[in-house]
């Protein structure tokens, strides 16, 4: 079961299948898909992802799967890669609350999104060798850029899972929080940035999409973060933020970007 709630410009997103440790059917997949597309159309300033119970997301639900007709290819190709990359250009700031179990399409939802904030003792890895299968969802990326190779075929060799301590301190993820803290500590910083100017986030947003998808050069990306500052200080927010600032009071931001001119 996948929830949705949008409340003063934040969208909630929940899976909410705690008994099965929210691991994702194709069903599930469409109802992700569907309530990030939601979430967009109703002009959501920032999103929060997390899940119900003991565990972020156990990935694939493969309870009923029989192996010998399994499509995995279909299910991977065809439905959890355009979810995610649904996810990575949501046109807002993404956070994420992660406790437990975040793997396999579960660790590819936390790769799908901007800031991750994952419970202390969050278990984080590839616990594929025992099925005969192999990461997947962007794992192998993922580990590869922060780990190196060498670490990278550790875990999935030997399906040691790292805690979520472990993977903040190996440059994984954003920041770790002891649990019963989390989903309080990442709602205020998603608040925070809800009400931020948006539109300037959504600016580096794709400075650092290009960085990582595209491997500019950097005197390339200078260029362009040049060309996102012109383009800013056309909005309203840029105006607002440098009034704010000289006359000595808080801004309010309403999202502005650069075609709000």
């Amino acid at each position: 079961m996948i929830t949705l709630t949008i409340d003063d410009g934040i969208a909630e997103v929940v899976l909410d299948a705690p008994g099965k440790l929210n691991a994702l059917d194709e069903v599930a997949l469409a109802k992700l898909d569907d309530s990030y597309q939601r979430a967009e159309a109703a002009g959501a300033r920032a999103l929060l992802l997390r899940g119900e119970g003991r565990a972020f997301c156990a990935g694939r639900d493969i309870s009923a799967v029989d192996p010998a007709t399994d499509d995995a290819l279909g299910y991977l190709r065809d439905r959890v890669t355009p979810l995610l990359r649904r996810m990575a250009a949501f046109p807002a700031p993404t956070f994420a609350a992660a406790q437990g179990a975040c793997l396999g399409v579960g660790l590819g939802l936390l790769i799908a999104t901007d800031v991750v904030y994952v419970a202390d003792d969050a278990k984080i890895g590839s616990p594929f060798a025992g099925l005969g299968a192999t990461l997947d969802s962007g794992g192998h990326a993922l580990f590869f850029e922060r780990l190196g190779a060498h670490r990278t075929l550790d875990l999935i060799y030997t399906a040691e899972l790292m805690s979520g301590s472990e993977a903040v301190a190996s440059g994984l993820f954003s920041r770790a929080v002891p649990k019963d803290k989390l989903l309080p500590f990442t709602r205020a910083r998603v608040e925070k940035v809800a009400r931020g100017a948006t539109g300037a986030f959504l600016a580096s947003k794709r400075l650092v999409t290009e960085l990582r998808d595209e491997r500019v050069a950097f005197w390339t990306s200078v260029a362009h973060e040049n060309e996102a500052q012109g383009d800013l200080c056309l909005t309203e927010d840029y105006r607002e933020g440098f009034a704010a600032f000289q006359e000595k009071r808080a801004p309010r931001f309403t999202g502005s970007e650069p075609h709000d001119r």
